[in-house]
């Protein structure tokens, strides 16, 4: 942290008291939804991963913002003030007596905070690369890395923070919270206003849009008429960003598996025994599938300084990033073979501690780390300075892309109104999936020739 710009702590902070809102809301949806809503596994399922899916589609419009109107700082400050409302909104839900208006309150209020946590999403990770100077490769490694440790600081404590809210207080307050903890990050960014380095937007810059260039090269005579219609830096942009996008693609199947343990594993620890831990001075500490979730974020702070320290200078294929996003990738497809099994057991009889869980969260938190906080270094350092917000959102959307095949696949796979969202054959075939995925991706990942 000392060797970064002093701006880049106000960032740091905001980024870890909105993830605390974000993740801690999301820590308790699941459980909301089917146990005070009384919504099906599969609805509930379903519900989560088109609202995390729109949390990750809408980056799009949060860049085009950023890029083009009103640059990235005012963005930010903008759309996480939209971003409290939403919390605002959500906290009421409870305080309505019928199961309707609950879900109706649900629904407006999800809605809202995916417009916010959607539209800052691509801005604050590009804002932190704005902060380094002369974009020092090093460098930009170390803020990129502090960055997602503060991601994982933020919904670590909010795991643990707000379930025990709900527990204690209800629901009202256990979504009020997040609510208040993003008000502290909106202040906490506007602190940092007078230190800032601002990229202005490019209102102006006679270029076309990737999305018209496209849109010609695929129905009005291809690259040589879009060239001509839009101009050589035009096309070369657009040509830039398929390269990218032809590896962000093969990413999809690794959000499909990650965004499950808000979902299916926490109703997979559901059917567990809770973990209970001895207090000093008499009770005990209890861990359900709540709480669970903890244990990816407090595994990544763990293991990302140990991976940047030990592992990647003595394993040197991995100091590449493409193989970094292989390498995890593959993982995840092992992650959910143990998920499988641990599932496979439990249908057999089985009663199984909640602590299983610990070892496919510790595997996915390798396949994370090599994955996700690569990817974001990726976007940032592949994108020309014009297009990083855009890059980072095409990131993002492997994500939304990720949820909507976990809804697409529970949808297509419910057998009707069926309440059981999970199976060891469903966890198998996420994993079959990610695998034949990594194979594809490795010899793409040959091809792709750019110059790291």
């Amino acid at each position: 942290m000392s060797a970064l710009p002093s701006q880049s702590r106000y960032i740091i902070g905001t980024e870890a008291c909105e993830r605390f809102s974000f993740y801690g809301m999301k820590s308790i949806l699941m459980l909301y939804m089917t146990g005070h809503l009384l919504m099906s596994e599969n609805w509930a399922t379903a519900t989560l991963h088109v609202f995390a899916g729109m949390v990750y589609l809408l980056p799009l419009a949060g860049a085009w913002l950023a890029d083009k109107v009103w640059g990235r700082y005012k963005t930010i400050l903008y759309i996480s003030l939209l971003y409290c409302v939403g919390h605002g909104v959500l906290a009421t839900a409870d305080l309505f007596h019928t199961i309707e208006a609950r879900r109706y309150i649900l629904m407006t209020g999800l809605f809202i905070i995916a417009l916010g946590a959607g539209g800052i999403k691509p801005c604050v990770s590009a804002f932190m690369g704005d902060q380094i100077p002369n974009k020092s490769p090093q460098l930009m490694t170390k803020a990129f890395n502090a960055f997602y440790w503060a991601i994982n600081l933020g919904s670590f404590f909010s795991f643990l923070v707000i379930p025990a809210m709900e527990q204690h207080y209800g629901y009202s307050w256990a979504f009020a919270v997040p609510g208040i903890f993003m008000g502290i990050a909106t202040f906490v960014f506007w602190l940092g206003r007078k230190k800032y380095h601002r990229t202005p937007p490019e209102r102006n810059n006679g270029r076309a849009g990737f999305w018209k260039v496209l849109f010609i090269v695929l129905f009005h005579g291809g690259w040589k008429n879009a060239e001509q219609r839009c101009g050589a830096s035009a096309v070369e942009d657009a040509r830039h960003i398929l390269k990218i996008l032809s590896i962000f693609v093969f990413i999809i199947p690794f959000w499909s598996i990650f965004e499950q343990t808000a979902s299916s594993w926490v109703a997979q620890g559901s059917r567990m025994i809770p973990l209970s831990i001895p207090l000093p001075g008499g009770g005990a500490w209890t861990i359900g599938p709540a709480q669970i979730q903890a244990a990816n974020p407090i595994f990544v702070m763990v293991f990302i300084p140990l991976i940047t320290v030990f592992v990647y200078p003595k394993v040197v294929t991995l100091a590449r990033p493409l193989v970094r996003l292989g390498t995890g990738l593959a993982l995840s497809s092992v992650t959910f073979l143990i998920v499988a099994f641990l599932q496979y057991r439990l249908e057999g009889g089985a009663s199984m501690s909640i602590a299983w869980q610990l070892i496919p969260y510790c595997v996915l938190t390798i396949s994370e780390i090599l994955l996700s906080t690569t990817g974001l270094e990726f976007a940032y350092t592949q994108a020309p300075l014009h297009l990083k917000s855009v890059i980072t959102s095409f990131w993002n959307l492997t994500i939304f892309a990720g949820n909507m095949l976990v809804a697409a696949i529970t949808f297509f796979l419910s057998n009707g109104e069926s309440a059981n969202a999970i199976s060891t054959d469903r966890f198998i075939l996420y994993a079959i999936l990610a695998a034949v995925v990594a194979v594809a991706y490795s010899f793409r990942a040959r091809r792709y020739g750019k110059t790291e």
